[in-house]
C-alpha cells in the first residue's frame, strides 16, 4: 500500500462525511445488511469485553458493542469520521462505553501492546484498504488479540459487488473497455479503475489462507446480503409488515451463511479465533 493509496482512502472517508452514518440504514437492502452484521457479532462479544474497533466511522456498531456490555477503543483512518463519532455516539448512552478515540491505520498497529484486546472488530472493510500489506496487517490484529479472543471483520466482496453493481459495471466496461473490466474481476483491485473509492475486493476462498497464515483459526463466514440484493420495491413492501420482515431477516441470515452464498453479498464477514496455545494453530 503506497502513501498515495493511504491518502486516497483517508480523503475519501473525510469527504464521505455523514453519509457513512446513514449508509447502513438508508435503504431496505442496507438495513438488512446491518441486521446481518449485528447478528454476526452476537457470538463473539460478551459483557466486560475490551474491544478495539477499527474503521469505526461515525459509530453505528459502537452503539451495538456498548449494548453488548463491552468497552471500546474507537479508531478510524479519517479524522472527520472520528469527529462524527464523537458527535453521534456522544449523544447516546453508548458514550459511557467509549474509552478512547484515536486515528489508526489498520496497516500499523505496532503501537498497541500484544494481547491487549478480547475482541478486534474491523467492520466496514478496513482490511480491503490494506492492499499489499494485507498479510502483515492481519497478523498485527492477531498479535494484539488475547489468546482465545476473536477478530470479527468484513471485506468487500468481488463477485457480490459485480452482481449488485452490474449496470454500472457494464457502463464502465463500455466506456473504458472490456479488458480493463476483466482485469478488475481477475484481481479484485479497484485501483485499476481510477475510481475515487479504491479498495481490494475479495473472494470467500481468500479468507482462510489469510487467517491461517497469521496463526489464527477461521470459525465462521457470512455474506452481508443474499436475497436482499434483489428488487428494492419488494423489500420495501415486505418491510411494512413487521412480522414478515422479522422472518425474512432470520431467513436471510441463514442464507448468507450457506457456503453457496458467501460470495453473493456486497461484503464477506468472517470471524477468526486466536489460539490459546501455539499448538492450536499447528
Amino acid at each position: 500500500m503506497s502513501s498515495n493509496d493511504r491518502e486516497a482512502v483517508r480523503v475519501f472517508y473525510d469527504a464521505y462525511g455523514e453519509r457513512e452514518w446513514e449508509r447502513l440504514v438508508a435503504t431496505p437492502r442496507t438495513r438488512v445488511a446491518y441486521e446481518v452484521h449485528r447478528h454476526f457479532l452476537d457470538s463473539y462479544v460478551s459483557p466486560g469485553n475490551h474491544v478495539l474497533e477499527i474503521g469505526a466511522g461515525p459509530g453505528r456498531f459502537t452503539i451495538d458493542l456498548a449494548q453488548y456490555g463491552a468497552t471500546v477503543d474507537v479508531t478510524d483512518i479519517s479524522s472527520v469520521q472520528l469527529e462524527l463519532h464523537r458527535r453521534f455516539v456522544g449523544a447516546t448512552n453508548a458514550e459511557s462505553a467509549v474509552l478512547s478515540r484515536k486515528p489508526l491505520d489498520v496497516c500499523d498497529t505496532s503501537m498497541i501492546p500484544e494481547n491487549a484486546y478480547d475482541v478486534v472488530v474491523a467492520y466496514g472493510g478496513p482490511l480491503s484498504y490494506a492492499f499489499e500489506e494485507l498479510e502483515s496487517a492481519f497478523a498485527g490484529l492477531v498479535r494484539i488479540t488475547r489468546p482465545g479472543g476473536y477478530i470479527v471483520a468484513s471485506v468487500m466482496s468481488r463477485w457480490g459487488t459485480w452482481r449488485w453493481a452490474l449496470p454500472a459495471v457494464i457502463e464502465e466496461a463500455r466506456e473504458y473497455g472490456e479488458d480493463l473490466n476483466d482485469q478488475i474481476l481477475d484481481t479484485g483491485d479497484l485501483r485499476l479503475s481510477g475510481a475515487n473509492h479504491i479498495c481490494q475486493m475479495f473472494q470467500s476462498r481468500d479468507i482462510e489462507p489469510l487467517v491461517t497464515a497469521a496463526g489464527a483459526t477461521l470459525i465462521h463466514m457470512s455474506a452481508s446480503n443474499w436475497a436482499s440484493l434483489g428488487d428494492e420495491d419488494v423489500l420495501a413492501e415486505l418491510e411494512k409488515d413487521p412480522q414478515r420482515w422479522e422472518r425474512f431477516i432470520a431467513n436471510e441470515i441463514r442464507a448468507c451463511a450457506e457456503p453457496g452464498a458467501l460470495d453473493g453479498g456486497t461484503h464477506i464477514l468472517f470471524a477468526a479465533r486466536v489460539p490459546h496455545e501455539a499448538s492450536e494453530s499447528s
